[in-house]
């Protein structure tokens, strides 16, 4: 997305605390995934837009088999009835309508799912500029786009127009690289395990210089190799490296977008 691109590319030549390099028991994704895996595999219309619009927390908890509140639980109930909600009204109560919608653009399907549902609207103000990053919206398509295998519902035709997905994860394995440097200050937030404001100064630039920084190595190894590298790809091959990695500190920001 070009927004995303260009706004994380101002960020990091404003930034104050990250700087890109471009020189030559929680809940894991794993535990999650698995979770809604086999709550799909016992009940196959667990995730019907009907369904989703009642859904208390406790439910949502027994769902995934997990023993205790979720972080921001109450919020994520609420984006989960938003998005059945929205379903219903707009698209017939199928989340295959809202992707054949796109007609094969995965930057369609983005500005589909950012205007019609609110809960996806990642975006903030830094330095007084609109920063966009939109992670969630864009990793529904990617995930499709892998699902898929570039096909069916996983066809799109600008697939590369989608940026890194900026949580928490990548930002980490850049640092660790030597591509991301962080600021004395910012470092010792994160070594601390300090809790970073979601919208804050640090959190916008550790996400948006990670996605710059995502599109510089692109960028390289085409000139370098002549090939060309999808930024989903260099995502997914830094997030891989990431989790394995037991020793890799990440920053810590409670929120509804990563």
């Amino acid at each position: 997305m070009e927004a995303v691109r260009a706004t994380s590319a101002w960020v990091a030549s404003h930034s104050s605390h990250v700087t890109v390099d471009s020189s030559d028991k929680e809940m894991t994704y794993d535990h999650l995934a698995a979770g809604l895996k086999e709550a799909l595999q016992n009940d196959k219309s667990a995730f019907d837009a009907d369904r989703l619009q009642k859904y208390t927390g406790p439910e949502l908890r027994k769902l995934l088999k997990w023993p205790r509140p979720l972080p921001l639980e109450e919020e994520r109930v609420r984006l989960m009835h938003e998005v059945g909600f929205e379903l219903e009204r707009s698209f017939d109560g199928k989340a295959s309508k809202l992707v054949e919608s796109c007609e094969k653009s995965a930057a369609k399907l983005v500005a589909l799912i950012t205007s019609h549902f609110p809960g996806f609207r990642d975006h903030t103000v830094y330095k007084g500029h609109q920063i966009f990053l939109y992670k969630r919206a864009q990793i529904f398509a990617a995930d499709l786009w892998g699902a898929f295998k570039g096909q069916g519902y996983g066809e799109f035709n600008d697939i590369e127009s989608v940026t890194m997905f900026a949580d928490y994860i990548v930002p980490a394995v850049l640092q660790q690289l030597g591509v991301l440097k962080f600021s004395p200050s910012l470092a010792d937030m994160i070594e601390s395990n300090r809790e970073i404001s979601s919208g804050s100064e640090e959190e916008v630039e550790l996400r948006a210089c990670s996605v710059h920084a995502v599109e510089e190595i692109r960028e390289l190894i085409r000139r370098k190799s002549g090939k060309q590298v999808l930024s989903v790809e260099l995502d997914l091959w830094l997030w891989a490296f990431g989790v394995q990695c037991a020793s890799l500190q990440h920053h810590r920001t409670l929120s509804i977008y990563y």
